[in-house]
């Protein structure tokens, strides 16, 4: 049976691509989404360059807005900006679980290109090792 599973965020550009990336991963009776309630254009290049470095190809990835899935059920719907209570909406749909997992905004990365995907790498990191082992009693 497939667990649904929502990531929020602002841009969903970074976090909530990296964490529907990386959920995704960990169990095929995952079906993950990401949205955002004020989407970018595009994924963030950085975080589709670390990505890969593990294995993981987001670059096919948009961003969507959160209002395509107010009317789905979803088992979790999980925030992973640390502004989610002000920023993130409360999802109105049939939600099993929610969750807050707030994480840095890689976005505001300062530096050379080196070091903005040192941040990079580091959010996703923390993103990976929170949601394993939040998900390790799943599997």
């Amino acid at each position: 049976m497939k667990v649904k599973i929502l990531v929020l965020c602002t841009g969903n550009s970074c976090r909530s691509q990296m964490a529907e990336g990386i959920i995704s991963s960990l169990d095929s009776d995952f079906e993950v989404f990401s949205a955002g309630t004020r989407p970018e254009k595009n994924v963030n290049p950085f975080a589709i360059e670390v990505m890969k470095e593990i294995g993981l190809d987001i670059s096919g990835n948009i961003p969507k807005n959160v209002d395509e899935f107010t009317g789905s059920d979803f088992d979790y719907v999980i925030t992973v900006c640390d502004n989610a209570r002000e920023i993130c909406p409360v999802f109105t749909g049939n939600v099993k679980y929610r969750i807050h997992r707030g994480f840095e905004d890689p976005f505001n990365a300062m530096g050379t290109d080196e070091e903005k995907r040192e941040v990079y790498r580091k959010v996703r990191n923390r993103i990976s090792e929170v949601f394993k082992e939040l998900f390790s009693k799943h599997a």
